[in-house]
C-alpha cells in the first residue's frame, strides 16, 4: 500500500473529527461525498467513522483530494488491496462480551467488531485479528459472536486470528498482533485508559494507522509525543469521538462556530450510566481511570469543539463518593464527578464563559436508558438544548420499566416472548 500524506500545515498526520456536514461535504467532491444521516445508533455511527477513516487510508483516491484541517491525501490505488486491522481489546465495546456472556447493557454484540465484520463483507478491510491479554477468553468470545452476530446477521462471517494463544495469558500480546500487521495497516485501540499510549506508539512507530477510543492518552506529554510519532511517520491517528457524528450535536456544533447563537456563555452537560456498569468497569475504575475520563470527555470535546474562539482557563472539580464502593470497587473510586471550568476568550477582550460537566456511573439500573447525556449550551444571541435520552418515544412495561426510545435506529432491548 502506497499512501502520501501533505499538507500546507507541516504535514500534521494526526487530526480530531470534524464532522460538520458542511465541511466534510464541501470539502468532498461527487464521487467521494461522504453524507452525514439521521442514523444514531452506535453501531451505525461507528461504521461511519471507519467508513471515513478508510475513506483518508484506502482506495478511494485516484487523485489529489483536500479533507478537513487541510490534509491532502494522495493514495496510488491501482491493484490496492483492503487494508488489514487488528481489533485491540476483547471487551465490551470490541465484542460485547463481559464477565463470561453478553454484555446487559445496549452493546450486546459490541459495535467495533460488528462494524469491521460488515466492512469486510464488503470488501472494504482485509483480514481481521484480534487481541487481549487472555487467550482463554477466545473461545466463548467465539461463541457469543457466532451465536449472537452470525445466527441473527445473516451469516455473517465473525472469524478472525487471535492473540495470544488459547492457553497463554501475555499482557503484551498487542506487539506480536501489531507485528504481524504491515506498514499501512489498522489498529482500532479499547482498552484501559493507561494502555492507549504504549500500543499506540508501538503501531505509529511501524507505520499502521490507529483508531483510539477517547479519552487518547491522559497526559498532555503523552498526546503531543503521539502527534510527533504520527507526522514522523506519515500515519493516521483517530481519536473516536463519535458523539461528534451525531447529526444533532453536529448540528448544534454547526450553529456555534457560524456565530449563528452569538458569543459563548454558558454550557451544562451531564452523562451517566447504571451502576451495573461498575461490574464491567470494576477491574480498572478508580485505578487507571476514573468517570470523568470516561463519560466527561465526550462534551468536552463537543463544548472545545463548539467555541474555537475560546481556550479554558481554570478548572476545578467536585466528587461524590460512596455507591461504588459499597458495590466492591476500591476506596479510590467516584461516583459522580462535576467539572467546572472557566473560559476566556483569545481575543483579549476579557469576555468569559463557563462550563459545567457533571458524569456518572451510578444512575439508577431502570433509569429508563443506558445512557442520559444531554447539553446545554447559551449564547449571546441563543440557546441550544439536546436531550439525546428523550426523543419524543417512550415505552413502558411491567419488568422493564420506562424506556425512552431512539426512532433513528436504536435499538429497544425489552424483553419479548417468542412465538
Amino acid at each position: 500500500m502506497t499512501l502520501k500524506a501533505v499538507s500546507a500545515i507541516d504535514n500534521p498526520a494526526i487530526f480530531c473529527l470534524v464532522a460538520s456536514q458542511e465541511q466534510v461535504g464541501a470539502r468532498l467532491d461527487k464521487y467521494s461525498r461522504l453524507v452525514i444521516v439521521s442514523l444514531l445508533s452506535r453501531f451505525r455511527l461507528f461504521c461511519l467513522l471507519a467508513r471515513y477513516i478508510l475513506y483518508c487510508i484506502s482506495n478511494y483516491l485516484p487523485e489529489s483530494r483536500t479533507l478537513p484541517l487541510g490534509l491532502t491525501i494522495r493514495s496510488d490505488t491501482a491493484n490496492m488491496a483492503p487494508i488489514n486491522v487488528c481489533m485491540v481489546g476483547t471487551g465490551e465495546y470490541t465484542t460485547g462480551f463481559v464477565g463470561g456472556g453478553a454484555s446487559g447493557s445496549d452493546k450486546k454484540v459490541g459495535v467495533v467488531g460488528l462494524t469491521l465484520f460488515d466492512l469486510r463483507r464488503r470488501g472494504k478491510v482485509g483480514n481481521l485479528s484480534m487481541v487481549g491479554t487472555s487467550g482463554q477468553k477466545f473461545p466463548a468470545i467465539r461463541e457469543h459472536l457466532t451465536k449472537n452476530i452470525t445466527e441473527h446477521y445473516n451469516g455473517l462471517d465473525t472469524s478472525f486470528e487471535s492473540y495470544p494463544a488459547n492457553d497463554q495469558r501475555d499482557s503484551e500480546a498487542y506487539k506480536k498482533a501489531i507485528d504481524a500487521l504491515s506498514p499501512g495497516d489498522a489498529i482500532t485501540i479499547f482498552t484501559p485508559d493507561p494502555t492507549h499510549y504504549p500500543i499506540a506508539l508501538y503501531a505509529i512507530e511501524r507505520k499502521i494507522h490507529v483508531m483510539i477510543t477517547k479519552p487518547a492518552v491522559k497526559l498532555l506529554s503523552e498526546h503531543q509525543h503521539l502527534i510527533e510519532e504520527a507526522k514522523k511517520n506519515n500515519v493516521f491517528v483517530y481519536i473516536e469521538h463519535h458523539k461528534r457524528f451525531d447529526p444533532a450535536y453536529a448540528d448544534a456544533r454547526d450553529r456555534a462556530v457560524r456565530g449563528l447563537l452569538g458569543e459563548f456563555n454558558y454550557f451544562y452537560s451531564y452523562m451517566s450510566q447504571p451502576k451495573s456498569q461498575l461490574e464491567t468497569f470494576k477491574a480498572w475504575a478508580g485505578k487507571d481511570s476514573d468517570i470523568s475520563y470516561y463519560l466527561n470527555s465526550h462534551h468536552i470535546d463537543i463544548n472545545e469543539s463548539m467555541v474555537p474562539d475560546f481556550r479554558p482557563v481554570k478548572v476545578t472539580a467536585s466528587a461524590s463518593a460512596g455507591i461504588a464502593t459499597d458495590l466492591g470497587c476500591v476506596p479510590e473510586t467516584e461516583d459522580t464527578i462535576t467539572l467546572l471550568v472557566d473560559w476566556e476568550k483569545k481575543d483579549g477582550s476579557g469576555r468569559r464563559a463557563t462550563g459545567v460537566y457533571t458524569a456518572s456511573w451510578t444512575a439508577p439500573q431502570k433509569a429508563g436508558v443506558h445512557s442520559n447525556q444531554y447539553f446545554h449550551y447559551m449564547a449571546s444571541k441563543g440557546e441550544v438544548r439536546v436531550n439525546q435520552a428523550k426523543r419524543g418515544y417512550e415505552l413502558a412495561g411491567d419488568d422493564a420499566g420506562l424506556f425512552h426510545l431512539n426512532p433513528f435506529g436504536e435499538f429497544c432491548w425489552l424483553p419479548c416472548k417468542e412465538d
